[in-house]
């Protein structure tokens, strides 16, 4: 076996080339490592020309490459080209780092080493960077700058919540909704207890009716009760920073509101036309959102998961088994894609309202002690086999199909 000296590329005696790329974060000029791969066109022709230097006559196709990461131009341009690509995960990467050295040095070009070794000798057990379509990309991107603001609205709503607590708790028991546009016109309107108890009928009337609410006189006169409640009160200077601080969240969340709503037809529009939208759309507890959310984390690919189990173990929802001598537990996975398994638990979730062999299947697995979580996990799993026999045989979901084996064996008990 040789190996050359700057870590950056490795071969065995199969004559099999494995190249190693570096991170893709903005580095100094040197580049990473010492041949000096920068980022953009640049620093991916230099790589090129590195690959060239030891393919001789070989095609593309004998080069393999690991990665720390599954997205970006560099890794779409590196599969472009025809290599073989490895998305290594960076837990996998230290543990390998560990194997090598137990020193606890850490440098590029050891890392670089690292995945040289890690696709070298053990690429069987990679997962190659799936082919997913552009527009399974362009709604992965969608659907997860989506999920972002709505966090981010909801560590602004927090925000807001923890500031009306300390000198305007009123307002809390006024308002249930603090993202909601009626919430956000009133506190506009009155910020702070005072300006808030001076707050008409007929502005409150307004805001309700503006945000499409039902019972609007009632709920106008529950709010106007709580807002004008005798209350202990902070000084007056101190109470006006804490208004300016109500102005500012509540201009955030109402541009946070907006910009969702807008991302959210786009997200609808894009994951429409893909021809998978049918059969996601199809399944019990999944609507335009959470679909795709859920076709995004998945991929397009035809070829990306051998089986359902291999669906299952991506996802996340299947259990692991810790077996050592005559000890053995069955644990849930914690290592898994957080915004997947997210969509996946909200799918479960809903279909219990909307899917009687998913109720049936949940109040089984509780009756005999299996707690809500748990009991909500093996049912997102059951989904996920669901799911991947509808993609499997291009059909729409079917009820009876999909738990008819359950259906059977609870009527044979």
């Amino acid at each position: 076996m040789s190996r050359m000296e700057d870590g950056c590329c490795s071969w065995g005696t199969t004559g099999l080339r494995t190249i190693t790329t570096w991170r893709s974060r903005t580095r100094p000029a040197g580049g990473w490592g010492r041949p000096g791969c920068r980022e953009g066109v640049a620093g991916l022709a230099r790589l090129h020309a590195l690959v060239a230097e030891h393919l001789e006559e070989d095609g593309p196709e004998l080069v393999a490459v690991g990665i720390e990461t599954d997205r970006g131009p560099w890794v779409g341009a590196l599969v472009a080209a025809g290599y073989q690509v490895f998305a290594v995960n960076l837990v996998q990467v230290a543990r390998c780092r560990e194997r090598r050295s137990v020193s606890g040095a850490k440098s590029d070009a050891g890392d670089a080493h690292t995945l040289a070794d890690l696709v070298r000798t053990d690429r069987h057990q990679l997962r190659p960077v799936a082919g997913d379509s552009g527009r399974a990309e362009a709604v992965k991107v969608l659907a997860r700058a989506h999920q972002n603001l709505v966090w981010e609205r909801t560590r602004h709503m927090l925000r807001l919540r923890s500031g009306l607590r300390e000198f305007f708790p009123a307002a809390l028991a006024a308002y249930g909704d603090l993202t909601a546009p009626d919430t956000l016109a009133l506190l506009a309107a009155g910020p702070d207890p005072t300006s808030a108890a001076r707050l008409s009928g007929a502005q409150v009337t307004a805001a309700l009716t503006a945000a499409r609410r039902r019972g609007v006189p009632d709920k106008a006169r529950a709010i106007l009760a709580a807002l004008r409640t005798p209350q202990l009160t902070q000084p007056e200077v101190l109470t006006a920073a804490y208004a300016a601080i109500v102005r500012a969240q509540v201009a955030v969340l109402g541009t946070l509101n907006a910009e969702i709503s807008r991302l959210e037809g786009q997200l609808d529009a894009d994951f429409g036309q893909h021809p998978d939208a049918e059969i996601y759309l199809s399944q019990p507890g999944l609507g335009p959102v959470t679909g795709a959310r859920v076709l995004g984390e998945f991929g397009d690919d035809p070829d990306r998961y051998a089986d359902a189990r291999s669906r299952k173990n991506y996802a996340g929802t299947s259990p692991i088994t810790r077996a050592s001598g005559k000890k053995k537990t069955v644990l849930a996975r914690y290592v898994h894609n957080d915004r997947l398994l997210d969509a996946l638990y909200r799918q479960a979730f809903s279909a219990l309202s909307g899917s009687p062999g998913a109720r049936a299947y949940y109040d089984a697995l509780r009756a005999r002690g299996t707690g809500h979580n748990a009991a909500l996990r093996q049912l997102a799993n059951r989904l996920v086999g669901i799911l991947h026999g509808c993609l499997k045989t291009r059909t729409r979901y079917d009820e009876a199909k999909a738990w008819a084996h359950h259906t059977t064996g609870q009527a044979a008990a």
